[in-house]
């Protein structure tokens, strides 16, 4: 929230700013699709677009342009290699194209709905263009997306306050590390348990939600959750299985079952043994999370919410083979 701080401050003082935005990335580059700052006239700036010298020479560029009183939206590409003439000084390599936004009085309502959106933590689609910010309404999209035809003809969305959902089924030890750490992600965390008075339940200030629920009605709740992601860790292995049975068969961005290999491998052959198929059971993560010997219960969280990460960015641009 704090760049979109800063461009009100300079703004409600009638001074112009400059809105740096990576409207596109790919490979290695730094700066990431998003990724924006701001860049006041007064020579003072917040956020990153990827920083190292390419943000510094972006920065002075965007300096000159609030000293020449530009009003025009310009695009940049920046490549961080040597073959290209439109280096950015890195050698990291991929690409990404910036736009610069001027920014005046007449952008300071937009800016309040934006900070009034991520205050209340409603939606709202920052739309960008050749004319400048604004703001619009249709927020089906998850992900940042640009249509580009042409420096002058091309158009950017992204939704704020879109966020990812994850349900962890358990309010235990794990499932409050769990909910802490995916909270910090930026993720909805809503937390299901069948005990009301848990007291790691009660201890839980970083879920959205809290359901008390009947295990064995769970699959009623989860309808239309495709883009959501699952986490089961329940007390134990009968209210493990109960609420995998219901389940399977629906469509989740991620499943993830906690618990060691052989009462995995004993749940997976009775439930194969019940007529469950090898293809429905083929889309659980379990052993939950990335195996980097955790022991702890937070380091049990950061190995849940690295394979998360994982299976949510695996079809953005990286770089990485």
């Amino acid at each position: 929230m704090s760049t979109w701080q800063f461009i009100h401050k300079y703004l409600a003082q009638q001074q112009p700013v400059l809105l740096l935005y990576v409207l596109s990335s790919e490979g290695s580059s730094p700066g990431r699709q998003g990724f924006n700052m701001a860049v006041a006239s007064d020579g003072l700036f917040d956020g990153t677009i990827g920083g190292g010298i390419m943000e510094f020479k972006l920065v002075e560029k965007a300096k000159m342009l609030l000293a020449q009183g530009k009003q025009e939206v310009l695009l940049m590409w920046q490549y961080h290699d040597k073959t290209h003439s439109d280096q950015s000084g890195m050698i990291c390599s991929g690409n990404q194209l910036n736009a610069f936004i001027p920014l005046s009085i007449k952008d300071l309502p937009a800016v309040e709905a934006i900070l009034l959106s991520l205050k209340n933590g409603t939606q709202q689609v920052i739309t960008l263009s050749p004319q400048g910010l604004a703001l619009g309404t249709d927020n089906s999209t998850l992900l940042p997306s640009l249509q580009l035809q042409s420096e002058s003809n091309w158009l950017y969305r992204e939704c704020i306050n879109k966020e990812s959902v994850i349900h962890i089924i358990g309010g235990g030890h794990v499932g409050l590390a769990l909910s802490e750490m995916m909270a910090f992600l930026g993720f909805y965390v809503i937390i299901y348990d069948s005990r009301a008075d848990l007291t790691t339940l009660e201890q839980n200030t970083f879920a959205k939600e809290k359901r008390i629920v009947d295990y064995a009605c769970i699959g009623n709740i989860f309808n239309d959750k495709q883009n959501d992601y699952v986490a089961i860790m329940t007390v134990g292995y009968r209210t493990d299985k109960i609420v995998l049975q219901q389940l399977l068969g629906k469509t989740f961005a991620y499943i993830g079952l906690m618990g060691s290999q052989n009462k995995i491998k004993t749940l997976l052959a009775e439930l194969l043994a019940e007529g469950y198929s090898k293809e429905s059971l083929s889309h659980i993560f379990t052993p939950i999370g990335l195996n980097i010997y955790s022991r702890t219960t937070r380091e049990i969280a950061v190995s849940i919410a690295a394979e998360i990460i994982r299976e949510k960015n695996k079809g953005l641009p990286t770089g990485r083979k």
